[in-house]
C-alpha cells in the first residue's frame, strides 16, 4: 500500500508527515533570526561534486537548435554556494533537494532528499558546533527528545570527540595504527574484516568505522565526531597538525544528522584533491565527468575564513515524528515510486 493509501486510510498519519513543515519552518526561523539570506542554487549542473564513493544521476539538457549537453542532478548544493561566498555573500542558508544515485534501500536513505546547507564567512568549524549545539534544542522544543522509546539530553550541547580519539576509545586502535595504511589493514584483518593486498587505507578504515566507532556515537546526547584523517578531508582545510583537517560529523539516535567543514579556500590545493577524486571515480566504476571549473576560480576569489555544514532534514523530520523509517515522512518516497 502507497503512502495516499494509507493517509487516506488513516488520516492520523498525517501528524508525522506534517513534521516535515514543521522542521522546515523551525529551520527558516532560525536561521532568519541569526540574519542568514536564504538562497537557491541549481538543481541541474554539467558538474557535480567530484566525492568518489557517490554516484550521480545523469540525464541531457536539449536547448533549441543546440546539440544536447550533459547534465547532472546535484548530490548537494556545496559547489554553487561557495561561489556565492566568492560573490560576496556571507551568512547564507539553503533548504533544497538533492540526489543520490546507487544508494540502495534503507530505513535511513531515499535517492531525493532534502537538505539543509549554510555557511558562515569569518568562522570556523568550531563555530558550526556551538550552532549545532543551539540548532538542535530548538528544532526539537526543549532540553529532551525521546525517540523509539528512549531520552536524549539536549540541554548539555554535543559531546565533542575527535577521531583519533573515538578510534582509541572504541576500536582499540593507536593514532599510529589509524594513520598507517598497512598497520590498519593488519589491525582490521586482526577483527575480522574482510582484507586483502588490494583493500585501501579508506576501506579498511570505513569498515571500522562503520562497525565499531559509528554505532557509539549520539547514543545519549547529540556528538560531534571531529577531525578526520586528511584522506578524508573532502573539502574542507588541514588542521595545524597536518594528518587531519577540519571535517566534523554530527550523530543523534544513531542517525548521521550533518557533515561539515572548515572550508578548504585554497584554489590550488582544492583542483588536486578534485583530480585525485576523479581517478578514484575512475578506479570505483563511477560516472564520469570534469571537476567544475568556475567553482575552482571562485576559489581563489574567497579571502576570508568560512564554515559550513549539510544536515539532513528527513532526518530530522525522523526524529522529530519519533519515526525509524525515512518513508514514513515522506509522501512519495523512491521506492513507492520505482
Amino acid at each position: 500500500m502507497k503512502n495516499w493509501q494509507k493517509i487516506k486510510n488513516e488520516p492520523e498519519l498525517l501528524n508525522n508527515f506534517f513534521k516535515r513543515e514543521k522542521i522546515i519552518n523551525a529551520l527558516r526561523q532560525f536561521f532568519q533570526s541569526k540574519n542568514f539570506h536564504e538562497v537557491e542554487t541549481p538543481l541541474l549542473v554539467p558538474n557535480p561534486g567530484t566525492e568518489p564513493y557517490l554516484e550521480v544521476f545523469a540525464t541531457q539538457l536539449q536547448l533549441q537548435n543546440e546539440k544536447p549537453k550533459t547534465a547532472f542532478l546535484v548530490t548537494s548544493p556545496e559547489l554553487q554556494m561557495k561561489k556565492l561566498l566568492a560573490a560576496g555573500l556571507e551568512n547564507i542558508f539553503q533548504i533544497t533537494k538533492s540526489f543520490r544515485n546507487g544508494e540502495g534501500r534503507s530505513p535511513t536513505h531515499n535517492s531525493e532528499f532534502t537538505i539543509l546547507e549554510y555557511y558562515r564567512a569569518n568562522a570556523t568549524y568550531f563555530d558550526l558546533m556551538t550552532d549545532l549545539d543551539e540548532l538542535l534544542p530548538y528544532l526539537f522544543g526543549g532540553e529532551k527528545l525521546t525517540y523509539q522509546g528512549k531520552n536524549y539530553d539536549l540541554s548539555q550541547g554535543c559531546l565533542r570527540i575527535s577521531v583519533k580519539d573515538a578510534f582509541a576509545k572504541y576500536a582499540h586502535i593507536t593514532e599510529k595504527e589509524l594513520l598507517n595504511r598497512d598497520l590498519l589493514c593488519a589491525r582490521a584483518a586482526e577483527k575480522g574484516y574482510q582484507i586483502d593486498e588490494h583493500t585501501t587505507w579508506e576501506e579498511a578504515y570505513n569498515q571500522i568505522f562503520l562497525n565499531e566507532i559509528e554505532p557509539n556515537l549520539g547514543q545519549d546526547r547529540p556528538t560531534i565526531i571531529y577531525d578526520y584523517p586528511r584522506a578524508q578531508a573532502a573539502l574542507a582545510k588541514l588542521c595545524d597538525d597536518k594528518n587531519y583537517a577540519q571535517r566534523l560529523e554530527v550523530y543523534l539516535a544513531g542517525l548521521e544528522l550533518g557533515n561539515g567543514f572548515g572550508e578548504l579556500t585554497d584554489a590550488a590545493e582544492q583542483e588536486n584533491r578534485c583530480l585525485v577524486d576523479l581517478r578514484e571515480r575512475e578506479r570505483l566504476g563511477k560516472t564520469a565527468y570534469d571537476y567544475d571549473h568556475d567553482f575552482i576560480e571562485a576559489l581563489a576569489n574567497i579571502d576570508f575564513p568560512a564554515a559550513g555544514i549539510a544536515i539532513g532534514v528527513d532526518r530530522l523530520i525522523m526524529l522529530a515524528a519519533d519515526v525509524a523509517d525515512i518513508t514514513q515522512i515522506t509522501f512519495f518516497p523512491t521506492t513507492e515510486i520505482f
